[in-house]
């Protein structure tokens, strides 16, 4: 694992603090290369296996974590798993060449609020770790597309019956959809900032998820919601 030179987490810093987890050294120093040059990003560690992931995101406590799934001891859903888990406030984002959907739905069912294929330019990932802050769930628009149109062709299998959302749960359930943050959902529907959480806490409960990507993946495939609305 390698980190900040002083080997200690940043403390009174607004800065936003990233783990970076990646087996592949070139690709690895590229990717931290880019969160290191860019403003109010923080690179804490850079970890190449899920061992080595684990005491990093033990000890530093980051903001984002940012993870590859292919990893030499493991699969990086594992530690989606985990960090959501044990760090519920660390957002949490793969950046992976696989594309397909049992590892994009395994990933966002794990916890990932964001799935960003490896192939984005670098400042696409820049961009979306400060969307995955400011209540966005980035995903690569290849992936976005995919998703719907196994909703239009009606692939998506085992679905449970839609649960009953209040219609103000569902405005917010669209807005979360729309990739809208929560003040913009708060001055949209003119409510408080402060109570938009907790109605996405209900969405949550009754959604049986665990992450805003999540929601709206099952919302979609629930059709409680239409992206084209």
């Amino acid at each position: 694992m390698s980190s900040r030179p002083d080997d200690r987490p940043l403390s009174g810093s607004h800065q936003l603090t990233v783990v970076l987890v990646e087996d592949d050294p070139p690709t690895r120093d590229h990717l931290a290369e880019t969160l290191t040059a860019c403003d109010g990003i923080a690179l804490l560690a850079t970890a190449d296996t899920l061992e080595v992931a684990r005491a990093a995101c033990e000890r530093f406590l980051p903001t984002v974590l940012i993870t590859d799934l292919q990893l030499p001891d493991g699969h990086g859903t594992d530690l989606i798993r985990e960090v959501r888990d044990r760090y519920p406030a660390t957002e949490i984002m793969v950046i992976s060449v696989l594309g397909d959907e049992d590892s994009v739905v395994t990933a966002i069912r794990a916890g990932a609020s964001g799935y960003i294929l490896k192939d984005s330019e670098p400042v696409d990932m820049v961009e979306a770790v400060h969307g995955l802050i400011e209540g966005r769930s980035p995903i690569s628009a290849s992936i976005a597309r995919y998703i719907i149109r196994r909703v239009q062709d009606g692939s998506f299998k085992d679905r449970k019956p839609a649960p009953l959302l209040t219609p103000r749960e569902t405005d917010i359930l669209w807005g979360i959809a729309k990739g809208f943050t929560y003040n913009d959902i708060a001055d949209r529907l003119g409510l408080s900032r402060q109570t938009v959480p907790s109605y996405i806490k209900n969405i949550y409960r009754k959604l049986e998820v665990n992450s805003r990507s999540e929601a709206v993946y099952e919302a979609i495939g629930r059709k409680l919601i239409r992206l084209g609305e």
